[in-house]
């Protein structure tokens, strides 16, 4: 793995390189929490006359809270005696699915220890409360592991990698969206086999992207942290250089992400009616044409969901109307919520946009943390919007959300620029070097909202390999966890207890 350069890092103004942290304790007035930025609040009225606390203070009170959470205190812990069943967990999260896609679901998550892990995220948010807290709360994904981090569109047409699902969204520990990054790894690279060594060095990778890209924004403005992005076809991230193979992996991602827009996804989802118009091709499970009444809703659904855009993207989603709409099962963990694709026309038949309606339910994390605030608490769609807002360097500009039936969704473009780097790529120098860029994303999602210099001051600079090695450790111990949970799920599906259905798509 390359190293990082540090030795800039060391000319940072107020760096405490040989402070303890007792010493740094002492220099803080007050409680550390004092001058730890809050990640999120409601501002009716903006308070642009006090001037905040300065970063070098800040990142000595995130320094000063190692000596009440040591970073060695991340390492693996023993397994509690009062852990639910991860089946049952499972099972609770699957209330108010429809029913029938459940055993698709099951399907899925049995395929593989990491398409368990995908589905689990209830299991891994019970097991994350229970381990050490830094102290410092973000708006956090929730659910970032290594195939949430994807390619999409910009309004320029550009492609950026960045986070890219956002369901979990919530505030809560940043390290937890850490954890289960680098759990997500070591996971993905035993189910390609890669070995014990490599699986290690690419998980110290991330949390060492993190840590670096963390030290690095600071001291930054909050206006050169909120525009951060990662344009695809520059991929350049402090401490490491891409190599050649993985600028070839980004350069056939971007390419057939470049090929997917609404006019490719026109001919591959839709047919001619015999009245000459558009509708989706019914392919069941996977996309499946609605009853006349859901389709109405949905419709009705939108129209309340523009109202939620600013004025000027209403003003050019009034120039199309809705032409079909269908249910699409997608991804692992959500299949069996709600999900519709609405297929529009502007200005011909040639004109289209797809919309996805997916339903929002409440996040893994719930039960574990404060969450959002009012108004973002009340309705889950809104949540899910904010938080991408919040987290995503470029966002779509037709996020929105409403609700259909009483029950809440959020509302996005579908697949328009869109692309993924394969988890099977995920071998040799790119497993590294993915893996420091995903620790870095998430580093820059978590300063937007966040207290970076604290953060920064908790996880200390690149010399402190001790947080690195205790989540590795910890990330290794979790991949034991983890497949013996997917045992225990592949013998419930064996004694009947769960339903596997054939996926289309497996």
């Amino acid at each position: 793995m390359d190293r990082p350069h540090t030795d800039r890092l060391h000319d940072i103004p107020g760096n405490a390189a040989t402070e303890s942290a007792e010493a740094a304790c002492d220099r803080v007035q007050g409680p550390a929490e004092d001058v730890v930025l809050e990640p999120l609040a409601d501002f009716p009225h903006i308070d642009l006359r006090t001037p905040g606390e300065p970063w070098e203070k800040r990142r000595a009170a995130g320094k000063c809270l190692r000596t009440k959470v040591p970073h060695e205190s991340h390492g693996p812990g023993a397994l509690p005696s009062d852990r639910p069943d991860p089946v049952r967990l499972i099972e609770e999260a699957q209330a108010g699915r429809q029913s029938h896609l459940i055993p698709l679901r099951v399907a899925r998550m049995a395929s593989s220890p990491f398409a368990f892990l995908r589905g689990a995220a209830t299991v891994m948010a019970w097991d994350l409360a229970q381990t050490p807290r830094s102290g410092i709360d973000v708006v956090m994904n929730g659910d970032a592991h290594i195939s949430n981090f994807g390619l999409f569109g910009t309004p320029q047409r550009d492609i950026v990698l960045d986070l890219n699902d956002f369901d979990e969204v919530t505030i809560g520990p940043w390290e937890w969206d850490l954890k289960r990054l680098c759990a997500s790894i070591e996971v993905a690279a035993r189910d390609l086999e890669v070995p014990l060594a490599e699986r290690r060095e690419a998980v110290l990778a991330a949390v060492y992207g993190y840590q670096h890209t963390m030290t690095d924004l600071a001291p930054q403005g909050g206006l050169d942290v909120w525009h951060r992005a990662a344009r695809a076809e520059e991929l350049d991230f402090s401490g490491i250089t891409i190599d050649d193979e993985s600028r070839e992996v980004v350069r056939r991602a971007v390419e057939k992400a470049r090929k997917r827009h609404n006019k490719s996804l026109l001919a591959q989802v839709g047919e001619r009616r015999v009245d000459g118009g558009w509708r989706f091709r019914d392919a069941p499970p996977i996309l499946t044409w609605v009853e006349p009444e859901i389709r109405e809703a949905v419709t009705a659904g939108l129209e309340r969901y523009a109202e939620t855009l600013p004025r000027e993207r209403r003003f050019m989603l009034s120039r199309y109307h809705v032409v079909d709409v269908a249910h699409r099962v997608v991804g692992v963990g959500s299949v069996g919520t709600r999900a519709y694709v609405a297929l529009l026309c502007g200005n011909s038949d040639q004109d289209a946009l797809f919309l996805q309606v997916k339903e929002a339910v409440r996040p893994a994390h719930a039960p574990y943390v404060a969450g959002m605030p009012e108004p973002y608490a009340s309705h889950e769609g809104e949540r899910v919007i904010y938080g991408q807002r919040l987290l995503q360097a470029v966002g779509d500009p037709l996020l929105g959300w409403t609700t259909i039936d009483g029950r809440p969704f959020y509302v996005r473009q579908m697949k328009n620029m869109k692309g993924e780097i394969p988890v099977a790529c995920m071998r040799g120098q790119p497993l590294v070097y993915f893996s420091w860029a995903y620790g870095a994303l998430l580093a820059r999602a978590h300063a937007r909202t966040g207290d970076a210099a604290a953060i920064a001051g908790y996880c200390g600079r690149d010399r402190h390999a001790n947080f690195r090695e205790a989540l590795a450790d910890w990330a290794h111990a979790y991949g034991e966890r983890n497949a013996e949970d997917h045992r225990l799920f592949l013998e419930a599906i064996a004694a009947g207890r769960l339903e596997a259905a054939e996926d289309p798509e497996l």
